[in-house]
């Protein structure tokens, strides 16, 4: 297994939309624009890609697209995550398939709660179905559980293609302890951008972005200075856009972001899907103040 594949900034892609439809021609822009400022690696269809309510068919087919524009570029990774163990298996299965896609992520099981034996059973019938790197999300805040450091050794231990967390508990302990069980290989990644300086600090190898779909040079700059030890320039990077970093979920991902990038003329619409929906107009102002700050 590649050591550090997924290092630095990786984005959680939105998918962009036009009249209720998938805008592939905007994915491939995006995809284009990310790689020409220097991202990292590309994450297709995370739930900042709105995995919940875009179909299978489309799932598929935005995943397909993405590692197809990247052609190999940077890597890729397909999210793949569901509360549904089987359709969390075919849903690897398919991605494992396609053609440029480096690996998979997957979200813990939402709204049913399992145990960590159930969470432990879960990830192996993951990883079982595939010889590619399993990704691992943690966000309690999101699905009412967090998987279990413990959970995560055994994993690793019995299934070394589950190499890896994307950390969205939200304390920077978490990584200490998460480093400490799993040893130098894990790859440790952040699952929210203003936490990133502080997880890395503890061990953490870069972060699953939701800003870098706006800004992509300047957050690698920031987290390649955080990995080398350039704590001066990391930190001024990170004062610079917190503001940003925080008013980006003054409502439910990715709405802010999407209202961004329809202002910066990066997509032709801020369009997401029911349940989802349009910002609130004092949300949608704040937001808008902070871009002028930043010029944005």
């Amino acid at each position: 297994m590649k050591t550090n594949q997924f290092s630095g900034v990786m984005t959680a892609l939105i998918t962009p939309m036009q009249d209720g439809a998938v805008d592939y021609q905007g994915l491939n822009t995006l995809v284009e624009q990310q790689i020409a400022g220097g991202i990292n690696g590309l994450v297709a269809v995370g739930t900042t890609g709105e995995s919940p309510t875009l179909s299978h068919e489309e799932h598929s087919e935005v995943i397909r697209s993405v590692a197809e524009t990247t052609a190999g570029r940077v890597p890729v990774l397909a999210g793949a995550g569901s509360n549904s163990t089987i359709e969390a298996v075919s849903l690897t299965k398919k991605a494992d398939s396609t053609n440029g896609v480096d690996g998979t992520l997957h979200v813990a099981p939402y709204y049913n709660k399992p145990s960590q034996e159930g969470l432990f059973l879960h990830f192996s019938a993951i990883a079982e179905a595939t010889e590619k790197p399993v990704i691992l999300y943690s966000i309690p805040g999101r699905c009412g559980i967090e998987i279990d450091v413990d959970t995560c050794a055994r994993l690793y231990e019995k299934y070394p293609n589950v190499c890896g967390i994307k950390e969205a508990g939200g304390t920077p302990e978490r990584v200490s302890a998460l480093r400490q069980a799993l040893g130098d290989d894990y790859q440790i990644v952040s699952g929210d951008d203003s936490q990133t300086l502080p997880f890395i600090s503890c061990g953490a190898i870069g972060v699953i972005s939701v800003a870098s779909n706006l800004v992509v040079g300047d957050l690698v700059a920031m987290v390649q200075a955080a990995l080398t030890g350039e704590r001066s320039g990391a930190e001024k990077l990170h004062r610079k856009y917190y503001p940003l970093f925080k008013t980006l979920f003054i409502e439910p991902n990715p709405v802010p972001v999407k209202v961004a990038m329809h202002r910066a003329g990066m997509i032709g619409s801020p369009e997401v899907r029911l349940p989802l929906c349009p910002m609130s107009a004092d949300n949608k102002t704040e937001l808008l103040n902070v871009l002028n700050q930043l010029g944005l």
